[in-house]
């Protein structure tokens, strides 16, 4: 599977809270997001550019809050950043924030690997800002089996392999 971004393409790494390591984001991110480009059909602009934000669970309630009426924590949320032109994403694709707090608290409930669960939330965003959902199963059901199809060619198990399908989980 070839590791390859689009031309031009920008991922604009900010760190506002939390306990995360920027040279290892860049790493998990870059890894993920080519995995996604090499498995998935999306199309982006030349130069288009994602904007991840790693911070807190304190941050994250606040947005899930204001923007999902959902008055709590949650792991990864994504802001689309422009309406595709046909099926081309860009230039702006979006935002995706992650809480690190829980983050950490799912990976060790689930047994895994941080950087194996960050890197399948930054799968999971990215879909979503390519209008991808999981809010009906059959929605979550293609979803699903893409991020698996991703995960797993950078070596990263089925994250749902003992989970059974639940939509709308965050």
């Amino acid at each position: 599977m070839p590791d390859i971004l689009p031309d031009g393409f920008q991922i604009d790494l900010s760190i506002e809270a939390g306990n995360w390591d920027e040279a290892v984001l860049m790493v998990l991110s870059e890894r993920a997001i080519s995995a996604a480009f090499g498995i998935a059909d999306l199309e982006v602009m030349e130069n288009t550019e994602v904007s991840l934000l790693f911070t807190d669970d304190t941050a994250i309630r606040k947005l899930n809050a204001q923007w999902r009426e959902k008055d709590k924590p949650t792991n990864v949320l994504s802001f689309p950043g422009s309406d595709p032109d046909g099926d081309v994403y860009g230039p702006l694709l979006g935002d995706i924030v992650f809480a690190y707090e829980t983050v950490v608290r799912e990976a060790e409930d689930m047994g895994i690997d941080f950087s194996d669960h960050l890197s399948h939330l930054i799968v999971h965003g990215l879909l979503h800002l390519f209008d991808y959902d999981h809010q009906e199963n059959d929605e979550a059901e293609l979803m699903e089996s893409l991020e698996k199809a991703i995960l797993a060619s950078i070596g990263i198990e089925d994250p749902y392999a003992d989970r059974p399908l639940v939509a709308d989980e965050h």
